[in-house]
C-alpha cells in the first residue's frame, strides 16, 4: 500500500466510528493521571454510544438523503447510465472468486432495472482493490451479464475513490459523445458523487437507491439500544460529510483563489 494512501486511510479511520471514540478513550488511558482524562473518557464512551443508536444514525443519514433527490421518474435527456461500485467480497469461495459486496449489489440491481426501463447503455465504474484479483467494474459487468442479462457498454477499471470514479468515467463518456447520464448509487452517497461528476463536466440525473432514513416509521424502544447496523450507518454518513467538507476546502477553495 502506498504511504500517502495508508496515511489517508488511517486518518479517516480515526475520525470515523468507532475509531473516533476509541481514539478519545485511548488518549484518556495514556493520560489517566491528568484531571481531564476521566472527562475525555466519558466523552469517548458517549460518542460511541450515540453513534450506535438508530435514531442518531438515521438523523445523520437523513441530512444526506434529503440532498440526494427524489426517486427518478424519467431519464430526462440522459444518454447513458453510470453505476458506481461500492466494494467487493474478495475470494468468495462459493462464487469461485471475487463478487459484489452488499452496497455494490444494491446499486447493480437498481441500475439493471433502469437500464431496462430507459433502454440506455451502461457504464460501471470501480478499480481493483488491493486484495482483489479483478477490478470492481469487471465483477459488476459479469454479474449484470450473467445474472441480470444486461451487457455493459463501458468499464472504468482504474479508480480507487469516488473522485477518480467521476474523472475517469468522464473521460470514457466524453470520448463516446455523452454529456448527460443517469447516476446510480446509494442515497447517502449521491450528494458527493453527483457533485464530483458535475465538476468533471458530466451532467447528472440522480437515481438514488437504498434510502435508509427518509420515510422511516416511528422508532420502537429497541431502537434506543446500541446496534452494529446503526454504527455502520453513522460511519457512512460521517464519511460522506467528511468528503464533502474536504471538497469544500480543496476544490472550491482552489477555485476561489
Amino acid at each position: 500500500m502506498e504511504t500517502p494512501w495508508f496515511l489517508k486511510s488511517l486518518l479517516v479511520a480515526l475520525l470515523m466510528p468507532p475509531g473516533n471514540g476509541l481514539l478519545l478513550l485511548g488518549v484518556a488511558g495514556l493520560f489517566r493521571r491528568r484531571r481531564w482524562a476521566f472527562g475525555l473518557a466519558m466523552v469517548g464512551a458517549l460518542l460511541l454510544l450515540l453513534q450506535s443508536l438508530p435514531p442518531v444514525s438515521s438523523a445523520l443519514m437523513a441530512t444526506l438523503e434529503e440532498r440526494a433527490g427524489l426517486v427518478i421518474q424519467g431519464k430526462d435527456g440522459a444518454q447513458a447510465i453510470v453505476v458506481l461500485s461500492g466494494g467487493l467480497f474478495t475470494d468468495a469461495t462459493e462464487y469461485g472468486g471475487d463478487t459484489a459486496g452488499a452496497r455494490t449489489l444494491l446499486r447493480l440491481r437498481y441500475g439493471a432495472l433502469l437500464a431496462r426501463r430507459f433502454d440506455l447503455p451502461l457504464l460501471v465504474a470501480g478499480g481493483r482493490p488491493e486484495q482483489a484479483a479483478r477490478s470492481e467494474a469487471a465483477v459488476m459487468a459479469d454479474i449484470l451479464a450473467n445474472e441480470f442479462g444486461i451487457k455493459v457498454r463501458w468499464q472504468e477499471t482504474q479508480s480507487r475513490t469516488t473522485a477518480e470514479n467521476a474523472a475517469k468515467s468522464a473521460e470514457i463518456l466524453r470520448a463516446a459523445g455523452i454529456g448527460r447520464v443517469v447516476l446510480v448509487t446509494q442515497a447517502f452517497h449521491m450528494p458527493r458523487a453527483a457533485h464530483l461528476f458535475r465538476a468533471a463536466g458530466i451532467e447528472v440525473v440522480p437515481a438514488p437507491t437504498n434510502f435508509t432514513a427518509m420515510g422511516r416509521s416511528a422508532f420502537v424502544p429497541s431502537d434506543f439500544l446500541p446496534q452494529v447496523s446503526a454504527m455502520q450507518n453513522s460511519y457512512y454518513a460521517l464519511h460522506e460529510w467528511l468528503g464533502i467538507a474536504w471538497l469544500a476546502l480543496t476544490v472550491e477553495g482552489s477555485a476561489a483563489r
